[in-house]
């Protein structure tokens, strides 16, 4: 990509309710989404006497994460376009783009 055409997003952007609503809510439900999924795996581990690699404790890890990003984008959706993913939202301050293309 050439530099020509990276900018940076006005600052009218930064200091935006909505555009700060949105980073606040993208930064709680990652955290969340992080807290569910791995303290599953920790729980998992406690419960099982350290069986946590075994095909069950995988699959409890991964259905813990499946479930808590559902929930993170079932949330986020109205708020943050859904997309629980801080480098994209940082991509949106950076660039400039609008919120809804």
């Amino acid at each position: 990509m050439p530099f020509r055409t990276i900018h940076i997003g006005r600052l009218e952007e930064l200091t935006h309710p909505d555009n700060l609503k949105a980073a606040l809510a993208e930064f709680i439900l990652t955290l969340i989404f992080v807290f569910v999924g791995e303290g599953s795996g920790m729980a998992f581990n406690k419960l099982t006497d350290n069986a946590s690699t075994t095909l069950a404790g995988l699959m409890a890890a991964a259905l813990a994460h499946a479930f808590s990003l559902f929930v993170a984008v079932s949330v986020s959706t109205n708020i943050s376009d859904g997309h629980v993913n801080p480098a994209v939202t940082f991509g949106f301050f950076v660039d400039g783009l609008p919120r809804y293309m």
